[in-house]
Order: C-alpha cells, then sequence, then structure tokens
C-alpha cells in the first residue's frame, strides 16, 4: 500500500455527498484501479491515495487527477496533495516490524511466566503461524497489504494466544488430574473439553467480522479480510501447532506442578 511503498495522497472536496463508486470508475479509465478512495471527516470530503507512477511527478499525478474528477463533477475542489516519500514507508515498515517484535517477546515472557517456557516457545511459533498464513495470503493473491492490514495481524496475535492460555490451562488442570494418563492423552483430553467453548467464541466473533467484511466498503475490507484468515488459522494452529510443539518439546508433569516432599523422620 502507499503507506508503506510511497504515493500521493489527495483530499478533494464536493459540494454535495461524493459518489465513491463514481470517482473509482473515474480512476479506473485513468489506468488508476489500485488507487484508494475514502470519505474523510464528512460525506463530500473525499481522500485519495494513488501509489508512485514513475512516469508523472507527484504535481503532474494530482493535476491528471483532478482534471478528470472535474470532466466528471465540475464541483470538486483540491483541499490539499501530500506526498509520502519512499523514506517515510520504510520507517513505518521498520515500526510495524518492531511492534510485532515486541508483541512476540511480550507473549514468550507472559506464558514463560504463567506456565512454563516451554509453553512460551509452543504458544508464540502458533501464534507467528498466524501471521504467516495471513501474510501468504496477502502475498499470493497480491492484496494490498496497508496499516490497516498490519493493525489486524497485532490484533489476531493477541487474539490467538487467548485461545492457546485456555487450552494451556487445561492442560495443567489434566496433569493434576489425570495422574495415569500420558502427555498425548493429557493434551488430547485439554483440547476435546476446550472444543466447545471454542466453536461459541470463534463463531461469534467470525460471524461480526464477516459482517464487518461484506458491509464495512472498501474502507474495512482488507482489514476485515486479514481477522477473517486469521480467526480461521487461529483455532487450527492453537489446537494443531501449540498442542503438537509441546509434545515435541517433552512437557513433564513436572515443569508445572511441584513435587510433594516427604515429611521428615526422625
Amino acid at each position: 500500500g502507499v503507506d508503506f511503498t510511497g504515493g500521493t495522497v489527495l483530499e478533494v472536496g464536493y459540494t454535495q455527498t461524493a459518489d465513491l463508486p463514481k470517482i473509482r470508475s473515474v480512476l479506473a479509465e485513468l489506468e488508476m484501479p489500485d488507487a484508494s478512495v475514502q470519505n474523510f471527516g464528512t460525506s463530500r470530503d473525499v481522500l485519495i491515495r494513488l501509489p508512485i507512477r514513475a512516469e508523472l511527478s507527484s504535481a503532474q499525478l494530482s493535476e491528471t487527477v483532478l482534471a478528470a474528477l472535474k470532466q466528471a463533477d465540475s464541483t470538486v475542489e483540491m483541499r490539499r496533495v501530500e506526498f509520502v516519500g519512499p523514506q517515510v514507508g520504510q520507517e513505518l515498515l521498520e515500526n510495524g516490524a518492531l511492534a510485532l517484535l515486541f508483541v512476540s517477546l511480550g507473549i514468550v515472557a507472559y506464558l514463560a511466566m504463567r506456565f512454563e517456557w516451554k509453553f512460551g516457545v509452543a504458544g508464540i511459533i502458533a501464534n507467528l503461524h498466524d501471521v504467516v498464513i495471513i501474510v501468504g495470503f496477502f502475498a499470493f493473491f497480491q492484496w494490498e497489504f496497508s496499516l490497516t492490514v498490519l493493525a489486524a495481524v497485532l490484533a489476531i496475535l493477541g487474539y490467538s494466544v487467548n485461545e492457546s492460555v485456555v487450552i494451556f490451562d487445561r492442560i495443567r488442570e489434566n496433569f493434576r488430574k489425570q495422574r495415569k494418563s500420558n502427555l498425548v492423552q493429557v493434551i488430547d483430553n485439554a483440547i476435546t473439553l476446550t472444543m466447545s467453548r471454542t466453536i461459541i467464541t470463534h463463531g461469534s466473533t467470525q460471524m461480526v467480522v464477516i459482517a464487518m467484511l461484506l458491509f464495512g466498503g472498501e474502507v474495512l475490507y482488507y482489514f476485515a479480510l486479514a481477522l477473517t484468515i486469521g480467526i480461521l488459522f487461529g483455532i487450527y494452529s492453537s489446537i494443531m501447532v501449540g498442542s503438537s510443539i509441546l509434545v515435541l518439546l517433552g512437557v513433564k508433569r513436572e515443569d508445572l506442578l511441584r513435587p510433594e516432599k516427604k515429611p521428615l523422620e526422625n
């Protein structure tokens, strides 16, 4: 997106409610189908984000767009023009990566303190699995990755770790109750016991996100799409990825429960 790659940001105003689909069709005729068009402040103000065009400067690009918009509606007027340089986009990308890193480290520290370091490793690998899936979808289908999508990725990190914590809590309880069961049986039982809660929680959240995806408009479309993908694969990663890594790391009952002290003999 323009937020990361750089480009031109235009703010235009109309005397009446702006027709966003008409503006998008005008830009498509100018061979700018990837331009972002959204209301800004009021229904009469429109914010247009245009990617960098090698053959046109920022001033030339804004003049071309304004001329085309005036042909469609003579009442349009230019409010401001800003150029987002690649350097600004690079700084945003670096800050976004740092935000992702700090969130990941925070999750590992939290799980390690609440449970044990093996749970922290399993939890963060499961959560980063969701991030890779979301970014992979956007890369494969060439969808626009913007700051709102980055916000959705960070939201999924926090959302997914909640599911992992619920399962990890039940695993710890099962270690106390099922003294004769092995590790695989303990984890399998924990997943089974939390399955109904997972379906209800994620199903309710997914309904809200799908409503935002279908009716939220172009501005929220990719944000809601990233959340939809993240929630779907968050269920899978918490159950299949995180629990499997616990088995690979060989978590033991002694890692979570302190051995009982035997009374001293006289």
